[in-house]
């Protein structure tokens, strides 16, 4: 028998807007991003707490939005092509679902959120993507929630496929007063590792200076990038491994080194950056960005990369570093993000999942004719 698949339904207060979706998370595929059927949609990048906004400024930007109207109908729906899904939602929901096709811009960012401190409150620093549907006489006019639905959505991505790349660092020291270098390798056993797997980093030093290492340390560091007027960056370290290996002067080291760079080990920690969550779902470190050179100057909001750092003392601090990404793992064929164990949806009064036998990236709009017009 096939596996059931969650449709998840929000209805207006007034219930006279019903949105229908197959998923909350979209992928970025880097060539194109997984479509969408909505009402309207919008990313907005809020850059500042809630409580910081005053004299009616708000420290938040839209990044993208997009309206379009489903009823009256623009186009003839029989003509339309819809997924598997939207059919079975037609059938059962009748002659008032209006389904919508909608793909994501290649310079929006994914869903990312900075960590707040334990004394903060209000929504925190951001970028969100919302879908909502609501009904009025024009799309600028001022939206009545009663007559209004949102739910929230994210953008996400999911490791490439395996890359036979192998990332490593090497470099030459050389010390004042010493004949002979001091030399050193870093290197990772592949580019990608998995949110919640050991990060193991090899390190090799060839001391054949005259000075004695000591103090080696390894760890993984967080760089966040916060582009919107300019481009700010912020390092954080999420993994640490102290070590008190010394190399004395003439000998070398080779060794396999663990790293385990998790959220659980973060939790109190400012600014650090998360992947966006939804209602009901715990979150892990921000997975690294991935986007297209054509659109990387385009691109605002935050982006999220990682390296692994190791450092050591030799009359000064010597450093070398090492790229890589932190991703979560492509899901098996058939399978959508949201089924994996460690995102778990909760019914609620307003938010209700309608199990279907299907899985395919869409939503419907259901509208009640008391109201005539429904803008998305």
């Amino acid at each position: 028998m096939s596996p059931k698949h969650v449709v998840f339904k929000k209805v207006s207060r007034d219930k006279s807007v019903t949105v229908y979706m197959a998923k909350r998370d979209f992928v970025d595929h880097c060539d194109f991003v997984d479509p969408v059927v909505y009402v309207m949609l919008s990313c907005t990048f809020r850059y500042g707490r809630q409580d910081m906004d005053v004299m009616g400024v708000a420290f938040r930007r839209d990044l993208f939005l997009v309206t379009r109207q489903v009823y009256p109908e623009l186009q003839d729906k029989e003509k339309l092509t819809h997924t598997k899904i939207q059919q079975k939602l037609l059938r059962k929901l009748g002659n008032n679902a209006f389904p919508f096709f909608f793909e994501f811009p290649d310079n929006l960012p994914c869903s990312i959120a900075l960590q707040p401190g334990p004394s903060d409150v209000g929504k925190k620093c951001a970028v969100e993507f919302e879908v909502k549907a609501f009904c009025g006489e024009n799309q600028d006019e001022k939206i009545d929630k009663q007559s209004s639905v949102h739910l929230t959505i994210r953008k996400i991505q999911f490791s490439a496929e395996d890359s036979k790349l192998v990332p490593s660092a090497e470099t030459t020291f050389e010390f004042l007063m010493s004949e002979k270098p001091l030399h050193v390798k870093l290197s990772l056993p592949k580019e990608t590792f998995y949110h919640g797997e050991p990060l193991k980093a090899d390190v090799e030093i060839t001391n054949s200076s005259s000075r004695n290492i000591k103090d080696i340390s390894l760890s993984v560091e967080q760089v966040t990038h916060v582009i919107l007027y300019s481009s700010d960056k912020y390092v954080k370290s999420v993994a640490k491994e102290e070590t008190s290996d010394s190399v004395p002067s003439g000998t070398s080291l080779k060794k396999e080194y663990t790293l385990h760079p998790l959220l659980a080990y973060n939790k109190d920690r400012r600014g650090l950056a998360l992947d966006g969550r939804l209602k009901h779902e715990d979150t892990n470190l921000a997975s690294s960005s991935i986007v297209k050179q054509e659109v990387l100057k385009e691109v605002q909001g935050i982006l999220v990369s990682y390296k692994v750092v190791l450092r050591m003392v030799a009359s000064g601090e010597v450093s070398l570093e090492v790229p890589f990404r932190l991703m979560h793992p492509k899901p098996e064929p058939g399978k959508d993000f949201f089924q994996l164990p460690q995102h778990t949806h909760t019914a609620g009064p307003a938010y209700e999942p309608v199990y279907m036998r299907t899985c395919s990236v869409c939503v419907c709009v259901c509208v009640c004719f008391k109201l005539l017009f429904v803008y998305c």
